[in-house]
Parts: structure tokens; C-alpha cells; sequence
């Protein structure tokens, strides 16, 4: 009896606790997308509804915001296009040679592999700003301004996404599964093409869905580089009409373009998303 009783309360003890861990997942997830329907409410409101307060409900005035922007002085298909451009081929880049960077220092032993490493490690502790003058002095030296190619290329070496492929690496991906790859005469790119970038993928999805998002968000540089208006991210184009003369400006186009903004990285993450469920559920079942 004393057994049973016993067996009772722990079983009230893991549904208390799992009713506990889905109210607070249920607030997260409330405050975390309200800040989203905040946003495309703002989207249909006229900028006198917008200076005249706070509402949870929808407007009318989405479309008229949508063709004041379509018709406005900004080219915002082309800041679309380009910031897909600089966002994509980023993301790319940054994952596949990271990857390979972090399985060249997992697979390898070489001299000094010790201290690249850490070496790499402390390229990640410089920040952006403290590089900008020297960066942009180099792209003008090039004849590079108003060209992507300053904003793609350096996201080939990216410390943050190298050290989460790394540490991924030491996890999932066993040496000996490597030695037998050779041992069966497989090539070494061959190796990493078909048998290290598939195990890694919910790595690869996860650091692709930041890179590109950190690729899509940037201002800073891309601000610096960038000064035609067709060649311009749409970062620089919404702070370009948040700046605009008062007696033109307009919160409801503003809120329309951030909100036009975000739907790419929303697809991407959902698309990705699925990589990483995917891969979650094999590695579960793996011996």
C-alpha cells in the first residue's frame, strides 16, 4: 500500500511538473510573438492612428500603406533582392567553410593545431567597429564600393559559427568513422561532402538560420560600403525612410516595410526549422 501511495505522488509529482513546464512555455511563447502582432497591427494603421495611441485591433489602411511604399522614392524590390543576395550567399559561404575549417582541426593533426584554436577563439573576441575604418579604407583601396562582394566574402571566415561547428563535431562525429571512409579509398573531399555535412546537419541549419540573420539585420556595414540607392539592404533603406523629412515622414510605411522585411527571414527559419527537428529525432534513436 505504502508502494502505491508512493508510486500516486510521484506520478502527481511529474504532471505538476510538466503542467508547470507547458504554462511557462505557453507565456515565453506569448511574449515572444506579441511583439510580431504588434507589429502588423501598426502595419495597417495610418500615421494619425499611430500618433493617437495603443490598440490591439486591426486598421484599414494596410494597402494604402503598402502602395505609398510601392510608390515612394525608395526602391524596395531592389533592397529585397539585395538583401537576399547578401543574406543567401553569406549564409552559405559562412557554414560550408566554417564546417570545413572546424572538421580540418577535428580530422587533422598537424603542427601548431593547438594553438589555432584558441587563436581562432580570440579573432571572435574583436569587435566590428574597432576593424570598420580599416575594412572600408581596404574596400576603397579595391575599387570595391557599392559592390557585395566586401559583405560575402569575409563571412567565409566566421569564428562564432566555426566554434558551435567545432564543439557540434566533437560530439557527432566519431574519428573512426573518417578512418574507415579512407580505408575504403574515399577522397577527402569526398569525405567531407557525403558523410561529414550530413551528419551535421541540424548544425548547419541552425547556424544558417543566424548567419543569415545576423547577414539580413546588419547596418553597419553595409551602410559604410553601400551608397547607391539600388545597391542598398533594406536595414539601410527602412533607417533611410525613418529619417525622412516630417513633413513626409510615415510611422504606417515604416511599420509596413519592417514588416515587409521580416517575411524572408520567416520563411527561412521555417524551412530550416525542419532540418533541425529532423535532426534531433536521429540522433535520439542513435546507439
Amino acid at each position: 500500500m505504502s508502494n502505491g501511495n508512493n508510486g500516486l505522488k510521484k506520478g502527481l509529482g511529474i504532471h505538476a511538473r510538466r503542467v508547470i513546464a507547458y504554462i511557462v512555455l505557453i507565456v515565453i511563447t506569448f511574449f515572444c510573438l506579441f511583439w510580431f502582432y504588434i507589429l502588423f497591427i501598426n502595419a495597417t494603421r495610418s500615421n494619425g492612428e499611430l500618433q493617437s495611441g495603443f490598440t490591439l485591433l486591426p486598421s484599414t489602411h494596410a494597402w494604402d500603406n503598402w502602395i505609398n511604399l510601392l510608390h515612394g522614392t525608395l526602391p524596395i524590390w531592389n533592397g529585397m533582392l539585395n538583401s537576399l543576395i547578401v543574406a543567401g550567399c553569406s549564409a552559405v559561404l559562412s557554414v560550408y567553410f566554417s564546417t570545413m575549417t572546424a572538421y580540418a582541426i577535428h580530422a587533422y593533426d598537424f603542427r601548431l593545431k593547438k594553438y589555432l584554436y584558441p587563436f581562432i577563439l580570440m579573432i571572435m573576441m574583436i569587435p566590428t567597429q574597432v576593424t570598420a575604418l580599416g575594412f572600408v579604407n581596404l574596400v576603397d583601396t579595391m575599387g570595391l564600393e557599392d559592390s557585395f562582394i566586401p559583405l560575402i566574402v569575409p563571412t567565409i571566415a566566421a569564428p562564432v559559427t566555426f566554434f558551435y561547428m567545432k564543439q557540434y563535431m566533437e560530439s557527432t562525429l566519431p574519428l573512426a568513422l573518417i578512418e574507415a571512409a579512407r580505408i575504403d579509398g574515399s577522397g577527402e573531399f569526398h569525405t567531407f561532402n557525403s558523410i561529414v555535412l550530413p551528419l551535421m546537419k541540424p548544425a548547419i541549419a541552425v547556424q544558417a538560420i543566424f548567419t543569415f540573420v545576423s547577414s539580413w539585420n546588419n547596418y553597419f556595414i553595409p551602410a559604410l560600403i553601400l551608397h547607391e540607392d539600388k545597391k542598398k539592404t533594406l536595414p539601410i533603406l527602412i533607417a533611410q525612410l525613418r529619417a525622412a523629412d516630417w513633413l513626409k515622414f510615415d510611422m504606417g510605411q515604416v511599420y509596413m516595410m519592417i514588416a515587409f522585411s521580416i517575411f524572408p527571414v520567416i520563411v527561412v527559419y521555417l524551412v530550416l526549422s525542419r532540418q533541425i527537428v529532423q535532426g534531433v529525432a536521429v540522433g535520439s534513436v542513435k546507439e
